[in-house]
C-alpha cells in the first residue's frame, strides 16, 4: 500500500515557525517545494493543501491539539485510508539527528498524534518521527512543553536539518508503497 496523504505537523503562526514542535512543517514545506507543489489555505480541511502527482500534501492550520480535524477531513473526501496516511512529527523520545519510521502505535504524550488516532478512529497510520531530544526534567509537562515550543539550539537545528534531508530522500519509497526499502535506508547508518 502507497502513501497518499503527506501530513506534516507543527503550530500556525509566525511565533511557532522555528520551534522544535514544527519539525514536521518544516519536513512538509521543504517536500512541497521540492515537488514544486504550492500549499494553499482550503477552509474546508482547516489546512495548507497541494497535490503533487498522486499524492495530497498538508500542513494542519488548526493548533497541534486538533491536527486530527484536518487530516481527517482530508482523509474522508478523498478516501484515503489510515495506512495511506503518513504523519511526520517531533519525537521528543528520539535525538535530534534522529528519523524513524513506522507504521501504528501509542501518541506517547503527543496531543497532535492522540487527536489524529482519536479523529481517524484508529492509530494504524505510518508516522515519520524526527527526533528533538528531550528536556532535562522529562516528568514535568511543564518542561517538556517549554522544549516543544522553544527554538533549538543552533547544533540541534543543524542535527535536526539533517534527519529532515535522510527522511525526505526516502519519501519517494513511501508514495510507491516501498515502505519497507524506505525503513532500511532510512534506520541504516
Amino acid at each position: 500500500m502507497s502513501i497518499k496523504l503527506l501530513v506534516g505537523l507543527g503550530n500556525p503562526g509566525s511565533e511557532y515557525e522555528a520551534t522544535r514542535h514544527n519539525a514536521g512543517f518544516w519536513l512538509l514545506e521543504q517536500q512541497a517545494a521540492q515537488m514544486r507543489a504550492t500549499l494553499r489555505n482550503e477552509r474546508d480541511f482547516r489546512g495548507r493543501l497541494a497535490r503533487a502527482g498522486d499524492v495530497w500534501l498538508l500542513t494542519p492550520t488548526t493548533f497541534m491539539n486538533h491536527s486530527g480535524q484536518s487530516v481527517a477531513a482530508v482523509a474522508r473526501f478523498y478516501k484515503i485510508a489510515p495506512e495511506e496516511i503518513l504523519v511526520a512529527h517531533d519525537e521528543l523520545d528520539l535525538a535530534p539527528g534522529v528519523a524513524k519510521l513506522k507504521r501504528g502505535g501509542g501518541h506517547a504524550g503527543h496531543n497532535g498524534l492522540r487527536d489524529i488516532a482519536a479523529q481517524l478512529g484508529t492509530p494504524d497510520f505510518w508516522r515519520l518521527r524526527i527526533g528533538i531530544g528531550h528536556p532535562r526534567d522529562r516528568n514535568s509537562d511543564q518542561e517538556v512543553v517549554d522544549y516543544v515550543l522553544h527554538t533549538p539550539r543552533r547544533d540541534e537545528q543543524t542535527l535536526i536539518d539533517e534527519a529532515i534531508e535522510r527522511a525526505r530522500v526516502v519519501l519517494a519509497d513511501t508514495f510507491s508503497g516501498s515502505m519497507e526499502a524506505a525503513m532500511m535506508k532510512l534506520h541504516t547508518k
